[in-house]
């Protein structure tokens, strides 16, 4: 009769395989995928109807409103594929994933007057995703990538 002396985990624990990063990793192309659907979805509303968003005066990096929905709606495409890589494990969706979402970063902060509180939810996101894609060593060895 054998006693086993290891006592259980009663919480999670980062473990030398980097668990944390790996499940990092997936919430980051679960987000990756969501905030390019809803940029989808933002760029729609801004190519159908120019008074959906807040008219900006003098602002530097002043578009026209069809143009940010052109942009967005680009943009959303690649990330939600790129985000749908990452969940299949494919090296090239972690590569563009950590590209696309530092070029989401830029384009929410120019997009900021006109969606101030998206836009910085959008560039927190964004952080996390590119943190949870660069500390995660594991990335694809599990899947046969």
């Amino acid at each position: 009769m054998s006693q086993n002396t290891t006592p259980p985990r009663t919480s999670p624990q980062p473990t030398k395989d980097g668990g944390w990063a790996a499940g990092g990793t997936v919430f980051g192309g679960v987000l990756m995928a969501v905030v390019g659907i809803l940029d989808i979805f933002q760029g729609i509303a801004a190519i159908a109807e120019d008074d959906v968003y807040a008219r900006v005066g003098d602002y530097v990096f002043k578009f026209d409103l069809t143009s940010w929905g052109w942009i967005h709606l680009c943009l959303g495409i690649v990330v939600t594929i790129a985000g749908f890589g990452i969940l299949k494990g494919a090296e090239w969706g972690r590569i563009a994933g950590i590209a696309l979402a530092s070029l989401n970063i830029v384009a929410q902060f120019l997009f900021l007057p006109y969606q101030p509180w998206w836009a910085l939810f959008s560039m927190a996101v964004s952080i996390f995703v590119i943190w949870a894609l660069a500390t995660d060593h594991s990335y694809g060895k599990n899947t046969g990538v």
